[in-house]
């Protein structure tokens, strides 16, 4: 039995992050090269669920494979949204009609107690994550009062990340994207212009 947690502790920030690192294997993008459905995808998505705690044997079929890939579809509604109004109405309506009311689980003793708003401890892969993922998001925008997440707007990246900081949002998924765009603004501005 796979344990699946969801908010242990403090680790909202962790499960938000987890959500943003399964969007970056599972959603095409540029940073992106696993074709989808593949057997290397399949590694890398288990490789984050493992590393963000999941227990092995982490068992997912083609079928949960593709429900989560629409599941991380949905999911990047959150990451797009342009102001926090905006996150909110789209975490509210992935919420609405697949979240069940909030309950404490541990597992069996597997884990530490912790919430879930799936249906249940052995619901299916998409539902767990998309359920968890908005929890985390909405806890996120709840404390901020600013939109939980993004996407990098380099053209070369395009990976999701999340804003667990106390100020103004983050533009870009890491220092060096922000850095490599602002410097390839500078060069571009001191061109000259073309008749």
């Amino acid at each position: 039995m796979t344990t699946r947690t969801v908010l242990l502790g403090s680790s909202v920030h962790d499960a938000a992050q987890r959500a943003a690192d399964i969007l970056a294997v599972l959603l095409p993008r540029t940073g992106n090269r696993l074709p989808a459905g593949s057997s290397r995808e399949r590694a890398a998505l288990i490789e984050v669920l493992r590393a963000h705690g999941e227990t092995p044997p982490i068992e997912i079929s083609a079928i949960e494979l593709d429900s989560l890939r629409q599941a991380a579809l949905e999911l990047r509604q959150v990451f797009t949204a342009g102001d926090v109004a905006v996150a909110a109405d789209r975490i509210n309506g992935l919420l609405s009609g697949r979240a069940h009311p909030p309950r404490l689980t541990a597992h069996g003793g597997a884990s530490g107690w912790h919430v879930h708003v799936d249906g249940n401890d052995e619901a299916p892969w998409d539902e767990w994550f998309l359920t968890s993922s908005c929890l985390a998001l909405a806890v996120l925008l709840a404390e901020r009062q600013a939109p939980p997440a993004g996407i990098c707007p380099s053209p070369s990246c395009g990976r999701p990340f999340v804003n667990v900081g106390r100020g103004s949002a983050r533009r870009y998924c890491s220092a060096t994207c922000g850095t490599r765009e602002r410097v390839a603004a500078y060069r571009e501005a001191g061109r000259p212009a073309r008749p």
